[in-house]
């Protein structure tokens, strides 16, 4: 390397306690560095750029401060060309300690840019410890002024925060609050403009998927909540609206901060965040990626809370906006299928995995998510329930898609149905379709899905308060399904199973299908093996045996003598408080037990029990004489 003509010398308003300090600690570096070999000496100009930062911290010379600032950069510059990126990250270090702008800025954030992108570099990064320097750009620059070199540094920091220690230490370093205040600038700096500056959306695609990957961090949410970061990035979407790629990684920033349940509440709290996300919906119809993260946004806000259902459904076009996607969303697949039929080999067809959806399937999946979470709410889902639309297209989905095929979608489709089917609203959609849905529900009941199973038993507990469907589920023999089922020790399926049997037995003449396939038997032992832990199931139980037996004249003869012997024993059993509630439980589950036990199970229970006692003899009756 060539001399610069650089010696000992004094510059006019340099003092001579500087003079001195430069002479006999900065230039005799400066001279190790102009003496070194580029191309072999390059773990020597590392050491001598450490030991310069380090000489220029002590003597108060970083920043503007040093006189013989130009002279310094211009040796420093020239290093540059040596191809290394261990040395370009220490000049890096020291030139935006020394507070460069304008131009000089831009050709150093670019270096760092490049230098990132090699993921091989991330370890570099962290022991030259560079990245407070580059955190200090986002501080302290103005993004008017230097709009470009910032976009280079954001550019950078984007690369660096898909490394797991990296992201760490920028959040423990304020990134995440210095990203929301830059956020906050670039809104304001359009709105005072009255238009988007073509940067500002090139900024904020970088300062997103920055954010993006910092919301993988649990330790994060505590921060997205307290910087407010949740409504300005609602802001951000309403400004935005237009640009796919910053609505894309809004929405899978606010998709995955609303998996948690405190997220969710903030959000929904946040100034017509619905309107907004309705608005991009409208707006991004067939963009299934950003589509699928708002759709999923969605079905987390409105999963738990009643109060955003509400604030939802309320917003103009909600529901049709909804059905408008379900519609493209289903006709997409609907071709797709027809598509993938011509082209597969049967082989190919059976080998897809069925809990893999498509993306078209994804998002109906979710899509349908947000109509049977809105339909939990008692005054939306009794409206919903009388939409035809959106009942004609779930039962399109249970037409057109087997289980195997797509096994969310379906389960999805038949959940929705289940809580719309439960309101018994005049006009309901749900029960005008009543026949065409059970007969695909039986589909469901024949498939070897358990969760298909469960969600078709739901509906026709629902279904079969009506004769109609009663008579349905004698003459397609769906009532063996059920006796079936209480086979399965599980206390949901067999509630779901005793909601259809408990209403059959509403009619005289099918009662008796209880006798069939050890019915009796079944439900005696579902009392056994359930009472305790779920009274509620107990209770059904009891009203199913109860509805069974209002003709009885022996109990023997309704039950069978053993089953008799056991409902005896065990409903006694159950009556009373000091065998019937598990004191290990803690004292709240306790109460809770006590408070079901009380109110739902002793009135019937106590009921059947005289019922059964009362008939319970060896005698029989004799039948009425002839005339």
């Amino acid at each position: 390397m060539k001399g610069s003509g650089n010696g000992s010398r004094t510059s006019d308003d340099e003092t001579e306690e500087e003079a001195y300090y430069w002479n006999t600690e900065i230039l005799p570096i400066l001279n190790i560095i102009e003496k070194a070999d580029n191309d072999t000496d390059v773990d020597c100009l590392c050491k001598a750029c450490i030991r310069l930062y380090k000489s220029l911290e002590n003597g108060n010379m970083l920043g503007r401060n040093c006189k013989q600032r130009a002279i310094l950069l211009k040796i420093l510059y020239k290093l540059v060309d040596v191809g290394s990126d261990q040395l370009s990250l220490l000049l890096v270090k020291l030139i935006l300690a020394l507070r460069v702008t304008g131009k000089n800025l831009l050709n150093v954030c670019k270096l760092i840019f490049k230098i990132s992108r090699c993921e091989n570099n991330d370890v570099l990064f962290q022991t030259e410890n560079i990245l407070d320097s580059l955190l200090d750009v986002l501080k302290s620059e103005d993004m008017l002024s230097n709009s470009e070199a910032l976009l280079y540094c954001l550019g950078a920091i984007k690369f660096l925060s898909g490394n797991a220690n990296l992201i760490k230490y920028m959040l423990n370093e304020n990134l995440l609050e210095t990203l929301v205040q830059l956020m906050k600038h670039i809104s304001n700096t359009d709105k005072e403009s009255d238009s988007l500056l073509p940067i500002s959306g090139n900024l904020l695609v970088q300062l997103t998927a920055i954010l993006r990957n910092i919301a993988d961090l649990s330790q994060s949410r505590p921060r997205f909540l307290l910087s407010g970061a949740l409504s300005e990035l609602c802001v951000i979407l309403e400004q935005y609206i237009a640009d796919k790629d910053v609505c894309t990684n809004v929405a899978r920033i606010l998709s995955k901060l609303s998996s948690y349940n405190d997220c969710c509440t903030a959000l929904a709290d946040c100034p017509r965040c619905f309107s907004i996300f309705l608005a991009v919906l409208n707006k991004h119809q067939k963009k299934q990626d950003l589509v699928v993260r708002i759709v999923f946004t969605l079905g987390n806000l409105t999963a738990k809370n009643n109060h955003a259902r509400e604030q939802f459904y309320m917003e103009d076009g909600a529901i049709s906006t909804l059905l408008s996607l379900f519609q493209i969303y289903y006709e997409l697949d609907c071709c797709m299928k027809s598509a993938s039929g011509r082209s597969e080999s049967a082989e190919e067809v059976n080998s897809r995995h069925p809990k893999h959806p498509t993306d078209v399937e994804d998002v109906l999946i979710k899509l349908i998510r947000v109509l049977a979470n809105i339909s939990i709410h008692p005054s939306l889902g009794t409206v919903l329930s009388t939409n035809q639309n959106c009942v004609d297209l779930l039962i399109k989905v249970l037409e057109y898609k087997q289980i195997d095929e797509c096994e969310e979608l379906v389960i999805n489709a038949a959940a929705a149905i289940n809580n719309l089917s439960y309101y018994q609203t005049k006009h309901s959609a749900v029960r005008s379709r009543q026949l065409r849905i059970s007969e695909l529900l039986l589909r469901l009941l024949l498939s070897n899905n358990m969760e298909g199973i469960l969600e078709a038993a739901r509906v026709f507990g629902n279904l079969s308060q009506t004769k109609e469907i009663r008579d349905f589920v004698v003459a397609k023999n769906v009532y063996k399904f059920m006796i079936a089922l209480l086979d399965s020790k599980n206390p949901d399926v067999c509630f779901s199973a005793c909601g259809v049997l408990i209403n059959v037995t509403v009619d005289n003449n099918k009662r008796t299908i209880l006798r069939e396939e050890g019915g009796i038997k079944k439900l005696i032992d579902c009392l056994q093996d359930f009472g305790p832990s779920d009274w509620q199931l107990a209770s059904l139980v009891c009203k199913t045996l109860w509805n069974y037996s209002e003709k009885i004249t022996s109990a023997a003869l309704c039950f069978g003598n053993k089953e008799t012997e056991k409902l005896i024993e065990l409903l006694t059993t159950y009556l009373e408080e000091e065998l019937a509630l598990d004191n290990s439980l803690d004292k709240d589950l306790r109460a809770y037990h006590k408070v079901c036990w009380e109110s739902e199970f002793i009135p019937v229970a106590s009921q059947l029990l005289t019922r059964v006692q009362s008939h319970d003899t060896l005698l029989e009756p004799l039948s009425v004489p002839s005339q």
